[in-house]
């Protein structure tokens, strides 16, 4: 019985025949760049046993229903297929799914079936409007959406205190880091009777496409940002900050990745010791420049409530509720700004429009004109009155 199918690239266009669901002991299918095209057969459930399916690198610009069928598939890797439009339902035993560089890609079928998911990757879907069900996604640990201008805005609102908590790596549009994170270098130092649990950085890169680097445009991360633990001045542990996900816009993206206590980053620390996060120089790649860089360090009880936190003053929130609000303000901030900007320009395009201040005086003294009219009638008809 046929387990995996891998057959290479095949060089001309390539159509699914309906022949082919009848695999139904395959587990793996590795479909990558076969150049399939036209309609994928509909009966997608038989392969039962599926477990990976990767159709990346395709032509094809739709998935039909039946793929929610596949009971037990827990990777479906969709990357460069330029064509695909939507994301129909997906099976509920999914743990990755991967649809970057889908530059098509208009909508995503509801999420919030997707108990298990870990792992999504929407990396310059710059036409996605929303992620429905995101909210829902208790088991997320990695969200990579950078150069998803269109939808950004949406899906910050949706990511609160739970869901940042438990992410180890998040990419999206954006410019800021939070200004409580220690910038570029930090000392550690052991606190009685709390354990640090975990180290939080965050910075902002972008990428100058206008110089050239074939090695950087294929891969799927960064390797542009590294950080190490310096004792005494000399490195004892160097790890690359996961930057996932390469953006093909110019636009600053923001990164955010924690690192657990298990973690060497983490696991290594010892008193007096520095955490440096820096571009390695000579750089790996080309084009890429780290424009802010931070780091926050968690200590026991620092994210360790649960209730709300609202009425809290800032001080007194845990990480992840600073977290939330650092997400969520910094986009409000921007639509403020934008509809200021939008205010002041549309103003001067009204014809005849006067200034609120010119009309404010001219209504003054059309008040005292008529006033003193008033009262000069006034005093004219006691006048006579008199007389």
């Amino acid at each position: 019985e046929l387990k995996i199918l891998n057959a290479g690239k095949k060089p001309n266009l390539f159509v699914l025949p309906s022949s082919f669901s009848s695999l139904s002991s395959l587990k793996e299918l590795d479909a990558r760049a076969w150049k399939i095209s036209g309609k994928i057969p509909d009966d997608f459930e038989k392969l039962s046993s599926l477990e990976i399916l990767n159709l990346g690198h395709n032509d094809f610009c739709s998935l039909p229903s039946s793929l929610r069928g596949l009971s037990i598939l827990k990777k479906l890797l969709l990357p460069h297929c330029k064509e695909l439009k939507v994301l129909p339902p997906l099976p509920s035993s999914l743990v990755e799914v991967n649809a970057a560089n889908c530059a098509a890609l208009e909508s995503i079928y509801n999420l919030s079936n997707l108990k298990s998911l870990q792992e999504l990757y929407l990396t310059n879907c710059e036409k996605l409007v929303d992620i429905p069900g995101l909210e829902c996604l208790k088991s997320l640990r990695m969200l990579h959406m950078s150069g998803c201008n269109l939808c950004s805005s949406i899906v910050k609102g949706k990511l609160d205190k739970v869901a940042l908590k438990k992410l180890y790596s998040l990419s999206m549009p954006g410019s800021e880091i939070p200004d409580w994170f220690t910038q570029e270098v930090v000392c550690f130092r052991k606190r009685k009777n709390r354990v640090i649990k975990c180290v939080i950085i965050c910075v902002v890169v972008s990428v100058d496409h206008q110089i050239p680097d074939d090695s950087r445009d294929q891969l799927n991360l960064l390797p542009a940002v590294e950080a190490k633990i310096l004792r005494l001045s000399k490195p004892v542990c160097n790890t690359g900050v996961l930057l996932a996900g390469v953006p093909k816009t110019h636009e600053d993206q923001v990164y955010l990745c924690r690192y657990p206590n298990y973690h060497p980053l983490v696991s290594m620390l010892k008193d007096g010791d520095m955490i440096k996060v820096a571009m390695p120089d000579p750089p790996f790649v080309k084009g890429v420049e780290m424009k802010k860089c931070g780091i926050h360090l968690v200590f026991e009880n620092d994210d360790d409530y649960d209730g709300d936190e609202e009425s809290l003053d800032a001080s007194q929130q845990s990480v992840s509720e600073k977290l939330t609000k650092f997400v969520r303000f910094s986009e409000e901030d921007t639509h403020v700004l934008d509809s200021g900007d939008e205010f002041e320009t549309k103003m001067p395009e009204v014809e005849g429009r006067e200034p609120n201040s010119f009309k404010l005086r001219n209504s003054f003294v059309l008040f005292f004109i008529v006033l003193s009219s008033f009262f000069l009638l006034l005093s004219w008809l006691v006048f006579i009155f008199v007389v």
